[in-house]
């Protein structure tokens, strides 16, 4: 009877635990939403808004569905960015350790919409400017080994490992034009034993983001000139015909 007793409550623990991590892997989407959602837009000053987030523990995926970064004030565009879908890969066990292991982020599809001047204010360049603001410039991980060091200070973030990171498909609005990127392939990021920081890791990917976009929008650009250069060619001509030159 004893036995069946330690095996029925045996059971039960285990049932308990089960049930614990099916709730808590339900309710942690919700919570890694609202902390995106939370600390976003104090990092971009712009607002930052997620659909749903799935989170499996057990398996170390994860992923985004809709996530829309407005745009900075002054800027009329409804958004900056925007993603349907991003997917996440986690090494699961490396969540308890001093440094998370990242196997694989996926970005499909982002539609980003340029607004401004590609060599001067733009709202893109407004939003690295903010983003760089917000992490010390140079990088956080000064900062944050400094306030370690300083009695009741926060802990330091954690620090991220990121095997690869993909960002494809991606597509850009510029006065009317679609225009598609180039996709934005990096490999083992923080692969030493710092590590890299979630402010750094957010400044190298929007950074590529702005550069690869610049770079396309100034393509575009002059097109536009040479076109437009080669219709008042054929006017001038047209005219110089009419009046006999």
């Amino acid at each position: 009877m004893k036995k069946k007793i330690i095996i029925g409550l045996g059971l039960a623990f285990v049932a308990v635990i089960v049930i614990g991590v099916l709730v808590v892997g339900f309710f942690l989407g919700n919570i890694v939403k609202l902390g995106m959602e939370t600390v976003g837009p104090k990092v971009t000053q712009t607002s930052l808004t997620v659909s749903s987030v799935h989170v499996g523990i057990l398996t170390g995926s994860g992923g985004v569905n809709d996530l829309v970064l407005g745009n900075p004030d002054g800027y009329k565009s409804p958004c900056a960015i925007s993603v349907g879908k991003a997917y996440v890969s986690v090494a699961p066990f490396s969540v308890l350790s001093d440094k998370i292991i990242i196997k694989s982020v996926e970005v499909r599809s982002p539609d980003i919409t340029f607004e401004g001047n590609p060599f001067g204010a733009n709202n893109l360049k407004k939003i690295m400017d903010n983003v760089n603001a917000f992490t010390g410039g140079a990088g956080t991980n000064a900062p944050a080994a400094s306030a370690s060091a300083q009695p009741g200070a926060q802990k330091p973030a954690k620090k991220l490992e990121v095997d690869d990171f993909l960002i494809t498909g991606a597509q850009v609005h510029f006065n009317g034009a679609t225009l598609p990127l180039p996709d934005i392939h990096f490999t083992n990021l923080g692969t030493g034993p710092d590590g890299i920081t979630a402010g750094d890791l957010v400044k190298k990917v929007l950074g590529e983001i702005t550069t690869a976009t610049g770079k396309a929008v100034v393509a575009e650009a002059g097109n536009a000139g040479k076109a437009i250069g080669g219709e008042a060619s054929k006017l001038g001509k047209s005219l110089g015909g009419l009046f006999g030159k």
